[in-house]
Protein backbone atom coordinates (compact mmCIF):
# COMPACT_ATOMS: atom_id res chain seq x y z
CA UNK A 1 0.00 0.00 0.00
CA UNK A 2 1.20 3.72 -1.05
CA UNK A 3 2.34 5.21 1.66
CA UNK A 4 0.12 8.76 1.51
CA UNK A 5 -1.18 11.80 2.99
CA UNK A 6 -2.97 14.95 1.80
CA UNK A 7 -0.86 18.13 2.11
CA UNK A 8 -2.41 21.83 2.21
CA UNK A 9 -0.52 24.80 1.57
CA UNK A 10 -2.55 28.05 2.37
CA UNK A 11 -1.38 31.18 0.90
CA UNK A 12 -2.29 34.76 0.08
CA UNK A 13 -3.66 34.14 -2.96
CA UNK A 14 -4.69 30.54 -3.11
CA UNK A 15 -4.99 27.44 -0.62
CA UNK A 16 -3.88 24.21 -2.61
CA UNK A 17 -4.06 20.52 -1.43
CA UNK A 18 -2.93 17.01 -2.75
CA UNK A 19 -2.17 13.31 -2.22
CA UNK A 20 1.38 13.23 -1.87
CA UNK A 21 3.28 9.44 -2.30
CA UNK A 22 5.82 10.02 0.54
CA UNK A 23 8.00 7.57 -0.52
CA UNK A 24 8.58 9.36 -3.36
CA UNK A 25 7.39 13.40 -3.05
CA UNK A 26 5.51 13.19 -6.13
CA UNK A 27 1.77 14.11 -5.84
CA UNK A 28 -0.66 11.37 -6.15
CA UNK A 29 -3.11 12.45 -8.75
CA UNK A 30 -3.86 16.32 -9.27
CA UNK A 31 -3.43 19.50 -7.20
CA UNK A 32 -6.26 21.06 -6.54
CA UNK A 33 -6.81 24.99 -5.64
CA UNK A 34 -9.22 27.05 -4.27
CA UNK A 35 -8.84 31.35 -4.22
CA UNK A 36 -7.97 32.17 -0.78
CA UNK A 37 -11.70 33.50 0.81
CA UNK A 38 -11.17 37.70 1.88
CA UNK A 39 -11.24 38.39 4.28
CA UNK A 40 -8.98 34.95 4.67
CA UNK A 41 -10.51 34.72 8.87
CA UNK A 42 -9.77 31.51 10.51
CA UNK A 43 -13.20 29.96 9.93
CA UNK A 44 -13.10 30.68 6.17
CA UNK A 45 -9.83 29.35 5.55
CA UNK A 46 -10.46 26.20 7.46
CA UNK A 47 -13.86 25.61 5.50
CA UNK A 48 -12.19 25.74 2.74
CA UNK A 49 -9.62 23.29 3.32
CA UNK A 50 -12.53 21.32 4.08
CA UNK A 51 -14.22 21.79 0.78
CA UNK A 52 -10.77 21.01 -1.05
CA UNK A 53 -10.35 17.47 1.13
CA UNK A 54 -14.02 16.97 0.06
CA UNK A 55 -13.34 17.74 -3.71
CA UNK A 56 -10.75 14.87 -2.87
CA UNK A 57 -12.52 12.63 -1.78
CA UNK A 58 -9.85 12.57 1.19
CA UNK A 59 -10.63 11.26 4.70
CA UNK A 60 -7.78 10.86 6.27
CA UNK A 61 -4.41 12.40 8.52
CA UNK A 62 -3.61 15.74 6.75
CA UNK A 63 -0.58 18.40 6.80
CA UNK A 64 -1.30 22.36 6.82
CA UNK A 65 1.10 24.73 6.28
CA UNK A 66 0.31 28.57 7.15
CA UNK A 67 2.50 31.47 6.54
CA UNK A 68 2.32 31.91 10.50
CA UNK A 69 4.84 30.80 13.35
CA UNK A 70 2.99 27.85 15.09
CA UNK A 71 4.00 27.61 18.55
CA UNK A 72 1.88 24.61 20.49
CA UNK A 73 -0.26 24.89 17.86
CA UNK A 74 -1.42 28.30 18.22
CA UNK A 75 -0.93 30.86 15.74
CA UNK A 76 1.60 34.01 16.62
CA UNK A 77 1.64 35.82 13.71
CA UNK A 78 -0.21 36.52 10.01
CA UNK A 79 1.34 37.03 6.71
CA UNK A 80 -1.30 37.45 4.05
CA UNK A 81 -3.82 36.58 6.00
CA UNK A 82 -5.78 38.17 8.26
CA UNK A 83 -4.76 39.28 11.71
CA UNK A 84 -7.88 37.48 13.88
CA UNK A 85 -5.17 34.00 13.06
CA UNK A 86 -2.99 35.18 15.70
CA UNK A 87 -3.66 33.86 19.24
CA UNK A 88 -6.12 31.01 17.46
CA UNK A 89 -5.61 27.34 18.47
CA UNK A 90 -5.21 26.08 14.88
CA UNK A 91 -5.90 22.23 16.22
CA UNK A 92 -8.92 23.03 17.76
CA UNK A 93 -9.97 24.97 14.73
CA UNK A 94 -9.02 22.58 11.91
CA UNK A 95 -10.45 19.58 14.11
CA UNK A 96 -13.64 21.63 13.94
CA UNK A 97 -14.36 21.93 10.98
CA UNK A 98 -12.50 18.57 9.21
CA UNK A 99 -13.35 15.72 12.08
CA UNK A 100 -11.04 13.61 14.22
CA UNK A 101 -8.40 12.92 11.63
CA UNK A 102 -4.32 13.38 12.63
CA UNK A 103 -3.63 17.00 11.66
CA UNK A 104 -0.12 18.81 11.92
CA UNK A 105 -0.03 22.65 11.21
CA UNK A 106 3.08 24.18 10.47
CA UNK A 107 5.07 27.20 9.74
CA UNK A 108 4.74 27.26 5.63
CA UNK A 109 8.61 27.47 5.14
CA UNK A 110 9.47 25.13 7.93
CA UNK A 111 7.23 22.69 5.96
CA UNK A 112 8.71 23.47 2.49
CA UNK A 113 12.30 23.13 4.29
CA UNK A 114 11.34 19.23 5.27
CA UNK A 115 10.58 18.46 1.89
CA UNK A 116 13.76 19.98 0.71
CA UNK A 117 15.66 17.80 2.66
CA UNK A 118 13.36 14.71 2.36
CA UNK A 119 13.46 14.41 -1.85
CA UNK A 120 15.69 17.65 -2.97
CA UNK A 121 19.44 17.68 -3.27
CA UNK A 122 21.11 15.61 -0.89
CA UNK A 123 23.08 18.25 0.65
CA UNK A 124 20.08 19.87 2.26
CA UNK A 125 20.04 17.00 5.29
CA UNK A 126 23.85 16.88 5.72
CA UNK A 127 24.73 18.90 8.65
CA UNK A 128 23.71 22.43 9.42
CA UNK A 129 21.17 23.80 6.58
CA UNK A 130 19.59 27.27 6.49
CA UNK A 131 16.71 27.21 3.58
CA UNK A 132 15.48 30.15 2.61
CA UNK A 133 12.37 31.69 0.18
CA UNK A 134 12.78 34.36 -1.46
CA UNK A 135 9.70 36.11 -2.43
CA UNK A 136 7.08 38.63 -0.58
CA UNK A 137 9.34 38.53 2.23
CA UNK A 138 11.80 35.92 3.19
CA UNK A 139 10.98 32.78 5.41
CA UNK A 140 13.33 30.51 6.65
CA UNK A 141 13.68 27.05 8.05
CA UNK A 142 16.90 25.57 10.12
CA UNK A 143 17.54 21.58 8.91
CA UNK A 144 20.24 19.94 10.99
CA UNK A 145 20.52 16.60 9.69
CA UNK A 146 17.23 16.91 8.11
CA UNK A 147 15.38 17.25 10.68
CA UNK A 148 13.57 20.36 12.27
CA UNK A 149 14.27 23.66 13.99
CA UNK A 150 10.91 25.27 14.07
CA UNK A 151 9.84 29.02 13.51
CA UNK A 152 12.96 30.67 12.64
CA UNK A 153 12.09 34.32 11.22
CA UNK A 154 15.02 35.56 9.65
CA UNK A 155 13.64 37.95 7.37
CA UNK A 156 12.65 39.80 10.06
CA UNK A 157 16.38 39.87 11.28
CA UNK A 158 18.35 43.31 11.09
CA UNK A 159 20.99 44.06 8.46
CA UNK A 160 22.57 47.34 8.70
CA UNK A 161 19.61 48.91 10.43
CA UNK A 162 16.90 47.23 7.99
CA UNK A 163 14.69 44.09 8.14
CA UNK A 164 16.47 41.53 5.72
CA UNK A 165 13.40 41.15 3.91
CA UNK A 166 12.92 44.89 3.49
CA UNK A 167 16.25 45.15 2.05
CA UNK A 168 16.77 41.52 -0.04
CA UNK A 169 13.18 40.07 -0.80
CA UNK A 170 12.31 39.24 -4.46
CA UNK A 171 9.42 41.74 -3.64
CA UNK A 172 12.08 44.68 -2.94
CA UNK A 173 13.95 43.42 -6.30
CA UNK A 174 10.89 44.11 -8.53
CA UNK A 175 9.60 47.08 -6.75
CA UNK A 176 13.01 49.00 -7.02
CA UNK A 177 13.50 47.30 -10.78
CA UNK A 178 16.74 46.16 -9.18
CA UNK A 179 18.79 44.17 -11.76
CA UNK A 180 20.33 40.62 -10.74
CA UNK A 181 23.83 42.42 -10.03
CA UNK A 182 22.06 44.99 -7.50
CA UNK A 183 19.92 42.46 -5.97
CA UNK A 184 22.62 39.98 -5.62
CA UNK A 185 24.77 42.38 -3.46
CA UNK A 186 21.94 42.85 -0.80
CA UNK A 187 21.18 39.27 -0.35
CA UNK A 188 24.97 38.56 0.14
CA UNK A 189 25.01 41.36 2.72
CA UNK A 190 21.97 39.03 4.64
CA UNK A 191 23.85 35.90 4.18
CA UNK A 192 26.87 37.32 5.42
CA UNK A 193 25.30 38.33 8.39
CA UNK A 194 23.54 34.77 8.70
CA UNK A 195 26.94 32.97 8.39
CA UNK A 196 28.52 34.81 11.01
CA UNK A 197 25.63 34.39 13.60
CA UNK A 198 25.13 31.18 12.64
CA UNK A 199 27.94 29.51 10.46
CA UNK A 200 25.37 26.88 8.35
CA UNK A 201 27.19 24.35 5.92
CA UNK A 202 24.57 25.08 3.28
CA UNK A 203 22.20 27.63 2.10
CA UNK A 204 19.25 26.16 -0.09
CA UNK A 205 16.98 28.97 -1.49
CA UNK A 206 13.56 29.31 -2.70
CA UNK A 207 10.88 30.97 -3.53
CA UNK A 208 9.58 31.53 -7.71
CA UNK A 209 13.15 33.62 -7.77
CA UNK A 210 15.35 30.45 -7.47
CA UNK A 211 13.91 29.04 -10.87
CA UNK A 212 16.04 31.74 -12.35
CA UNK A 213 18.95 31.20 -10.07
CA UNK A 214 21.48 30.92 -13.11
CA UNK A 215 21.08 34.41 -12.77
CA UNK A 216 21.85 35.59 -9.22
CA UNK A 217 23.48 33.03 -7.53
CA UNK A 218 26.78 32.83 -9.15
CA UNK A 219 26.80 37.11 -8.38
CA UNK A 220 26.69 36.39 -4.33
CA UNK A 221 30.35 36.56 -2.67
CA UNK A 222 29.50 35.36 0.74
CA UNK A 223 31.43 32.55 1.41
CA UNK A 224 29.20 29.46 2.13
CA UNK A 225 27.73 27.51 -0.67
CA UNK A 226 24.25 28.51 -2.12
CA UNK A 227 21.76 26.09 -4.08
CA UNK A 228 18.80 25.95 -5.37
CA UNK A 229 15.57 24.51 -3.93
CA UNK A 230 14.38 21.34 -6.35
CA UNK A 231 11.04 21.01 -5.38
CA UNK A 232 9.60 24.17 -6.70
CA UNK A 233 5.94 25.06 -5.67
CA UNK A 234 5.30 21.25 -4.69
CA UNK A 235 7.45 21.52 -0.90
CA UNK A 236 4.64 23.10 0.96
CA UNK A 237 2.56 20.59 0.20
CA UNK A 238 4.59 17.82 0.80
CA UNK A 239 6.16 19.56 3.59
CA UNK A 240 2.79 19.53 5.45
CA UNK A 241 1.89 16.18 4.18
CA UNK A 242 5.45 14.95 5.58
CA UNK A 243 4.48 16.29 8.99
CA UNK A 244 1.26 14.88 9.57
CA UNK A 245 3.23 11.47 9.25
CA UNK A 246 6.13 12.23 11.16
CA UNK A 247 3.51 14.02 13.72
CA UNK A 248 4.98 16.81 13.38
CA UNK A 249 3.14 19.77 15.39
CA UNK A 250 5.48 22.40 16.65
Amino acid sequence: MTNTAFGIDIGGSGIKGARVDLDTGEFIGDRLKIATPSPATPDAVAETVAEILRQAEWDGDVGITLPSVVKDQVALSAANIDKSWIGTNVDELFHNHLGGREISVLNDADAAGLAEAAFGDPRARQGAVIFLTFGTGIGSAFLINGELFPNTELGHLEVDGKEAEHRASSAVKEREELSYKKWAKRVSKVLLEYERLFSPQVFLVGGGISREYERWVPLLTNDVTVIPAQLRNRAGIVGAAMAVTQRVAP
